[in-house]
């Protein structure tokens, strides 16, 4: 798995990043490892906004793109809450790709027509056998 930390307006510390690579390294299990997993961190500054520290995380698979985003009080918060969410999206794709796999589509066949047993040949004059 590849991880890319980025941050959306400022910087990120390196001790936030560090979290960020430890806690989301436990996705890594999960993925494949040529997976690349974009996270962008983000801040609010209005002050009337409680859950300010944004954590919005990318996942490029090979269908389709992951995406979860969760806020919190701190990055690190941001950062769990992110990681649960990811852990149940990323189990969601596995099961579907592992356990109901693509049916191709057949074209539909023309039904075959019985053929009715022929009956039993009828007189036309009106005669009756005996």
């Amino acid at each position: 798995m590849r991880l890319q930390v980025k941050a959306h307006r400022g910087h990120v510390s390196d001790k936030v990043r560090a979290y960020a690579e430890k806690r989301l390294g436990k996705l890594e299990r999960r993925l494949y490892a040529g997976t690349l997993v974009e996270v962008t961190m983000s801040r609010e500054n209005n002050p009337s906004i409680r859950n300010d520290h944004t954590a919005e995380a990318v996942v490029h698979t090979k269908g389709p793109n992951i995406v979860a985003r969760e806020s919190a009080e701190t990055y690190e918060a941001a950062i769990d809450r992110l990681v649960d969410k990811l852990e149940r999206q990323i189990e969601r794709y596995r099961d579907k790709r592992t356990h109901e796999p693509r049916r191709a589509r057949q074209r539909a066949e023309p039904p075959i027509e019985a053929e009715e047993p022929e009956a039993a040949p009828s007189t036309e004059s009106g005669e009756e056998a005996a």
